[in-house]
């Protein structure tokens, strides 16, 4: 059984100025995102910061995520790190707290052999008996899961899908085409402009960054795609590209975690090596905000 069918969001977690959680906005971010019709949240992913939480930090906003929802829709909690030993405790921590299904992102900078690469998910999926994704996003980790290798991690038992962020639309399409037996293995698109293509392949939706601002849209998109309104869906897609262009202007999450700030109203804070970013990507945001019809 597929872990959720239609758009599931990639969640910022909100900071103060001293760098601490700020949990109050955590929770009516949640929230929001449940009332426009987000179909699962995914707590700790890269547009979450994960990557400079603290152990405790990491769990503690999951389990935010976790009872806010209240089992309205799955819970995806992000427990990926180059370290298998480091991954399964934030694995198992991640099942302590409720999540109903893990991300986990391929090992960066020391990166694996193929053997390695399987030896790495099958600890860490032996360790929980919680659904797992794979995420293959070699932009950032320098690492790409290839077809072959997607068949091979399929079978251990609770890997049931991935994440695919490659943006090689000809790759999507062989994963898509030698796992076609398995009707219970999803693809999720990890980029926001190929929602549609990946969609069309065989995908199951999109784990989606411009959902924190967007997110209505978003469903609409996946639910028209999955309903096979391709002509209705594909002017939703388009509409969506300037800003899709605008939030990605710089690195992830910079742009889109101020939009958030934009549309809310807050302010918006960053944990080093991000920082605030430029004027004119903040110009350019309000600017396809307004023109896409988001208001603050």
């Amino acid at each position: 059984m597929k872990i959720f069918e239609g758009s599931a969001v990639a969640l910022v977690t909100p900071f103060f100025a001293d760098g601490s959680v700020d949990f109050n906005q955590l929770e009516e971010l949640t929230e929001w995102q449940v009332s426009q019709g987000t179909d699962a949240i995914v707590a700790c992913g890269t547009t979450g910061e994960a990557s400079t939480l603290t152990n405790d930090e990491h769990i503690a906003v999951i389990e935010a995520v976790v009872k806010k929802v209240d089992g309205r829709i799955p819970v995806i909690a992000g427990t990926g790190v180059n370290d298998t030993n480091h991954a399964i405790e934030l694995s198992t921590g991640a099942e302590r707290v409720g999540a109903d299904a893990l991300l986990v992102v391929t090992p960066y900078y020391n990166k694996a052999n193929e053997d390695g690469l399987f030896m790495h998910y099958e600890k860490i999926a032996q360790s929980v008996k919680l659904p797992i994704l794979l995420y293959s996003v070699a932009s950032r980790t320098n690492f790409n899961i290839p077809p072959h290798m997607v068949k091979r991690l399929a079978t251990i038992p609770n890997i049931v899908g991935i994440k695919e962020a490659s943006g090689d639309i000809s790759q999507i399409a062989t994963i898509a085409q030698i796992m076609a037996e398995d009707q219970d293995f999803a693809i999720y698109s990890g980029n926001d402009d190929q929602v549609l293509a990946i969609t069309a392949l065989g995908g199951s939706g999109t784990i989606s960054t411009i959902a924190n601002i967007a997110p209505k849209a978003t469903s609409e998109l996946t639910k028209r795609l999955l309903a096979g309104d391709y002509e209705r869906a594909r002017q939703l897609q388009l509409a969506q590209i300037p800003l899709i262009h605008t939030i990605f202007s710089e690195v992830n999450p910079i742009p889109v975690k101020k939009a958030v700030g934009l549309l809310k109203g807050t302010e918006t804070h960053y944990r080093l090596p991000l920082s605030q970013p430029s004027e004119a990507t903040v110009a350019r945001l309000e600017k396809e905000m307004q023109a896409y019809g988001l208001e603050g």
